[in-house]
C-alpha cells in the first residue's frame, strides 16, 4: 500500500478539500463582514479537476478526505463529487465540514453520495449570541440541519464549538448537556490567529477547561476510531455522549500532524500556520501529467513545516480561515 511521509517523518493519509471559499456566514473569527477577497470563480477548480488531484492523493496513500469550505454546500454538485470521490478504490473516510444553513434540504443526498460522517459548526444555542458570532439569524436553520442528518443516519456527528473568551465560553456546559441529549460529540476549540478576524478572538484555555470538566462530569479518556484527528476526547459512561477539545494555542498537536489541504483553486497548503504551498491546480491546467502531479506533491511534502508558530508569530498568517479551507 503507498505511504505518503512528509520530510519529518509524518505519515500524510489525510486532505481537506476545499470546493469553495465563501461563505453565507461571516463567524467574527473567520470572515470579515465586508470581505470581497473571494477567488474568482474561472480560477475554481471544476469537479472534474478537483477528483483528478484527489485521485493523486488517494492512489498515493491519503485514506481520509473531508469537503470543507467556506460553506460546501454552497456549491452546486457537492453531491456528485463527493459520489465521484466515494467511489475511488483505496479512500477509506469521506466526510464533510458544513455551517448546516443548507443542510436540512442536503443530509440525505450527502448520506447518498457515500458521505460518512458530518462535522457541523455551532457556536451557541442563544439565538442572539449565535447572531452575533455569525452575522445572521441562523440557529433555527443549523438545529433543523442537525436534526436532519441525525434523520440521515449520519454517525457520528461532531459539534465544533470555537470557544471565544467573554463570548460564548459561558454555554459550554449548555452545549454539553444539548450534545449528551440529541447523542452528540461536542468538540471545544481554540481559536488560531489566521487572518485578522482570528487575531481577534480571544480564546480559552481549553487544555486545562477540558481536564477540568471531565473531573467535574466524572467523563473517562476516550480513543476514538476513524477521523478522531488532533482531538483529545473524554467520554461519559452512561449516555455515551463523547467531549473533544482542539488546542492548538495551549498544546499543539504538531507532531502528529496527519493532513494537508486543497483550496479551491488547487493551491497545497501545507501547514495551517505556515505559508508553504505548492499551486497543484495551476499545474493541471497547464497540463501536467500523473507523473508530474506526483513528483510535485512529493516535493511539496518534504517541506512541510514541522509546526506552526501561532504563539510565536500570531501576525504570519494574512489570508483568513475561509481562503485555507477549514
Amino acid at each position: 500500500m503507498p505511504t505518503l511521509i512528509d520530510g519529518h517523518g509524518r505519515v500524510i493519509d489525510y486532505l481537506r478539500v476545499s470546493v469553495t471559499d465563501r461563505c453565507d456566514l461571516r463567524c467574527t473569527y473567520c470572515l470579515p463582514k465586508a470581505f470581497k477577497g473571494f477567488e474568482e470563480p474561472a480560477n475554481w477548480l471544476t469537479h472534474p479537476e478537483m477528483a483528478r488531484l484527489v485521485g493523486r492523493f488517494v492512489a498515493m496513500g491519503v485514506r481520509k478526505v473531508r469537503l470543507t469550505g467556506g460553506e460546501p454546500l454552497l456549491r452546486r454538485g457537492v453531491c456528485d463529487l463527493a459520489a465521484s470521490l466515494r467511489a475511488m478504490p483505496g479512500l477509506q473516510d469521506l466526510s464533510v465540514s458544513t455551517n448546516a444553513t443548507r443542510l436540512s434540504s442536503m443530509a440525505v443526498p450527502l448520506r447518498q453520495a457515500g458521505v460518512d460522517r458530518l462535522n457541523i459548526s455551532l457556536d451557541s444555542l442563544d439565538e442572539s449570541c449565535m447572531a452575533r458570532i455569525t452575522g445572521r439569524d441562523c440557529l433555527g436553520e443549523v438545529l433543523e440541519g442537525i436534526a436532519a442528518a441525525s434523520a440521515a443516519g449520519f454517525r457520528p456527528i461532531k459539534l465544533n464549538m470555537v470557544v471565544q473568551a467573554g463570548v460564548n465560553d459561558h454555554e459550554i456546559e449548555a452545549m454539553v448537556t444539548f450534545a449528551r441529549q440529541h447523542g452528540l460529540v461536542l468538540r471545544l476549540i481554540e481559536p488560531m490567529p489566521v487572518g485578522a478576524t482570528g487575531r481577534s478572538a480571544e480564546g480559552r484555555d481549553l487544555t486545562a477547561l477540558g481536564e477540568m470538566l471531565a473531573r467535574r462530569m466524572g467523563l473517562l479518556p476516550q480513543v476514538l476510531g476513524q477521523g478522531a484527528g488532533p482531538a483529545r476526547y473524554w467520554r461519559e459512561p452512561h449516555s455515551g455522549m463523547s467531549l473533544g477539545v482542539i488546542t492548538p494555542m495551549s498544546q499543539h498537536f504538531c507532531e502528529a500532524c496527519n493532513r494537508v489541504r486543497l483550496g479551491v483553486d488547487g493551491t497545497l497548503y501545507l501547514c495551517l500556520g505556515q505559508n508553504d504551498q505548492m499551486p497543484l491546480g495551476r499545474l493541471l491546467r497547464a497540463g501536467a501529467d500523473d507523473g508530474e502531479l506526483d513528483a510535485a506533491i512529493l516535493a511539496a511534502l518534504a517541506r512541510k513545516p514541522l509546526r506552526h508558530e501561532f504563539n510565536e508569530r500570531p501576525e504570519k498568517i494574512v489570508r483568513f480561515m475561509a481562503q485555507t479551507g477549514g
